[in-house]
Parts: structure tokens; C-alpha cells; sequence
């Protein structure tokens, strides 16, 4: 999946299309792991995922640091636990990642993330690649 270019895509109907990649969340602790779509977000400084997903990768939510974070939409609290990222070709091992309540989607953010890549977007081609 490096190197090579990613088209958008288009998670719904009527969507527009964005740079989403596929990703495997892992608890190191636990080995439990959920599938799912992050999104390449260059303007999350980190990553951050469902609250609601810290139940299915076997986390205490509340038991992880807890920090008040800048949204778009506001304030918001988040709790950080330790993940590990995966996609077919790439693996990120041992980050701290945001759970926050109210967030829908998965954010592949800045410092735990993409600071290990090369990313490249086409906008014009609605690709991306991480090197």
C-alpha cells in the first residue's frame, strides 16, 4: 500500500470522496483489533478514534490519560490508551491515541501517524500515497 497511489473514496452515498485508508486498530495488551476506515487528517496534530471503540479493543476508557482537546466543533475530552496501527504494508507499534466521545470516525492524525511517512495528495487526481 506504500508508495503506491490510493484513490479516494466515497464512505456513503453522495459522500464526497477523501483520502481514507484502511486500517487494523490493535490493542497490544489484549490483541483485540477492530477493521476500519481512517481518514488522512493533516490537520489532526494526533490520531484519535471512537470512544466507543475502547470497549471493543478490551480498554478501560476512562482509565487512560485523560486530556481536554481543540476541535473544530470545540472543547472536548479525550482519553489516550496505547494502540498499534496496521494496513497491509505499514505498522505503527505502541502510539498513544485520543477515544474521544462524539467523534464518528477514525483520525489518522499528524504526530502518532503520518510523521513517519512521506505523504503525497493529488487532489486533482483524488490519490495519495504514504512512502
Amino acid at each position: 500500500m506504500t508508495g503506491m497511489d490510493i484513490p479516494f473514496k466515497k464512505l456513503y452515498p453522495g459522500d464526497t470522496p477523501r483520502p481514507w485508508l484502511p486500517v487494523v486498530i490493535r490493542n497490544p495488551h489484549t490483541d483485540l483489533s477492530v477493521r476500519v476506515w481512517g481518514l488522512i487528517d493533516t490537520g489532526a496534530d494526533d490520531c484519535a478514534v471512537p470512544a466507543e471503540y475502547a470497549t471493543l479493543l478490551g480498554h478501560n476508557l476512562q482509565a487512560g490519560i485523560r486530556k481536554t482537546i481543540n476541535t473544530g466543533n470545540g472543547q472536548t475530552a479525550a482519553y489516550a490508551h496505547t494502540l498499534c496501527l496496521e494496513t497491509d504494508s505499514i505498522k505503527v507499534d505502541n502510539v498513544l491515541i485520543d477515544f474521544m466521545p462524539n467523534l464518528n470516525v477514525v483520525l489518522l492524525g499528524v504526530k502518532s501517524f503520518l510523521s513517519n511517512f512521506i505523504l503525497t495528495i493529488n487532489y486533482k487526481k483524488s490519490t495519495f500515497s504514504l512512502k
